[in-house]
Formats: C-alpha cells, sequence, structure tokens
C-alpha cells in the first residue's frame, strides 16, 4: 500500500512538473495540424458542424424527427463527445509505438507520452466543442448556463476517462499486436449500438444495452447535463469513483510496466 501511494505520487509530481513541456508538444501538434491554412484549428469546428447538418438531415428524415431543432442539438453534443472519446481510445495502440525511438533513447517516464496525447485530444475536444456550443447557443441559450450549473462533474468524468482507458488499451497493446486491429472493429460496434444518432426510445427491448455500455454512460450523462439541465448525481458520482480508480490503477501499472517497454518496442 505504501509503494503504491509512493508510485502515485511521485507519478502525479513528475505531470505536474513537466506540464508545460507536455502541454506545449500537444499544442505543436495541433498547430502543425493546420499549417498554411487561413481558418487553422477552425476547421475542426466546421467540419463537426457541416457533419451535424449532413447526419441530421439525412437521418432526422428517416427517424421522422419532428423538432429538428432539437434533435440537431441531442445529435450534435453526442457526435462532438463520441469523436473524442473514438479518437482517444482509436489512437492508443500504436502511442508507443509511434514514440518508440524517444522511449528508447531520451530519459522521459512513459507517463510524459500519455499526458501528451492526453492533451492533445483535450484541445481537439474543445476547439470542436467551442464552436459547435457557439452555433447551438442561438438555438437554445440555456445550453450555457446548463454548463455552467450542471455539467462539471460529467466533464471531469470525461478527462478522466480519456486518460486511463486509452492507456490501459495502449499498455496491452504493446504485448498483443492484435488488440490495434481488434479496437477500430469494437468502437464502431459501440457506436452503432449506443443511442449517438438516435434516440434511446428506439431502440425498444435493447435499450438495457445502454446501462451496461460504460463510454455511452459518460458520453449520455455530460450531453443530458448540457441539453435537459439535468443530472442524475447517484450515477455520476459512481462514474467518477470508477474513473478515480481507474486512474490509479492505470498510474501503477504504467510505473510498472514502464521500466520494460524499452525491450518490448
Amino acid at each position: 500500500m505504501i509503494i503504491t501511494v509512493k508510485i502515485l505520487l511521485n507519478s502525479f509530481k513528475f505531470a505536474f512538473k513537466t506540464r508545460r513541456a507536455w502541454w506545449y508538444t500537444a499544442t505543436s501538434r495541433s498547430r502543425a495540424r493546420f499549417a498554411k491554412t487561413i481558418l487553422g484549428s477552425f476547421w475542426l469546428g466546421f467540419s463537426n458542424l457541416l457533419s451535424i447538418g449532413t447526419l441530421g438531415i439525412v437521418y432526422g428524415t428517416v427517424f421522422s424527427v419532428k423538432d429538428f431543432s432539437t434533435y440537431f442539438i441531442y445529435l450534435g453534443f453526442g457526435l462532438v463527445i463520441w469523436n473524442t472519446i473514438s479518437a482517444s481510445i482509436a489512437n492508443s495502440p500504436q502511442l508507443f509505438a509511434y514514440n518508440s525511438s524517444n522511449i528508447k533513447n531520451l530519459n522521459l517516464k512513459p507517463i510524459f507520452y500519455t499526458l501528451e496525447e492526453w492533451s492533445f485530444q483535450l484541445q481537439t475536444f474543445f476547439q470542436s466543442f467551442i464552436l459547435v456550443l457557439l452555433a447551438f447557443i442561438f438555438l437554445k441559450f440555456s445550453l450555457l448556463t446548463n454548463i455552467i450549473i450542471y455539467s462539471l462533474i460529467p466533464f471531469i468524468n470525461l478527462f478522466i476517462f480519456i486518460y486511463w482507458f486509452p492507456v490501459i488499451v495502449c499498455l496491452i497493446s504493446v504485448r498483443f499486436n492484435d488488440i490495434a486491429q481488434l479496437v477500430p472493429i469494437i468502437l464502431q460496434l459501440c457506436f452503432l449500438t449506443s443511442p449517438i444518432l438516435y434516440m434511446k426510445e428506439s431502440l425498444g427491448s435493447l435499450s438495457w444495452i445502454t446501462n451496461v455500455n460504460f463510454i455511452y454512460q459518460i458520453l449520455d450523462s455530460l450531453r443530458m447535463s448540457i441539453i435537459e439541465g439535468s443530472l442524475n448525481y447517484q450515477v455520476s458520482i459512481f462514474i467518477l469513483i470508477f474513473n478515480i480508480i481507474g486512474l490509479f490503477f492505470t498510474v501503477c501499472l504504467l510505473d510498472k510496466e514502464g521500466k520494460r517497454l524499452p525491450f518490448m518496442l
């Protein structure tokens, strides 16, 4: 127990001490992605709005939606949150492979590269989310107050989850390369079986699937807190506790496996 606490403290101390470095490298990646473009990172938001508009019209017609403005908001926030979660998980299997040269030659703990990837995903999320939010405020101004009052815990749950879960996937992928092939398939199945493009009621007797889908629970909790201005505190606190446990376990496992990484890549 004492050793575990010491590992956690050392890891969090290192993360705090190097925060400017991993945040800067993530920012550099974000800037490089849109180098020589006029709109820069605004393309993330515009591409999301274009996807939301197109999918909203198509699926709104397919599902005979009566209130398109409400459906656009429901679909929009669902897609933005899902894109962040799926991108974090989809990129994780190759994270250490991409940084193998640095891991072998630089005296940096592996947690540095996980924090860099995490901060990159955070920046991508905010660049998309803010522009989508500004567009939807014209349809429903209460979205802004809902975020301020009800969305703090769901946001924390999202941010913690997109760190520890992808890292777990990454560590497993180092030992089993098949995970890299399996992750996209699982993500696609998860997307199709989650009420993101459609309402939960459309699942009918299969709605129980959403109750065992932890990823969807995180997404739906945040989306509903923004749209409806309501929050199931019991569920949100349970998810928060689970996330914290997952975070602590991941940090300890990463510290343990980090010593072997140079010999496994």
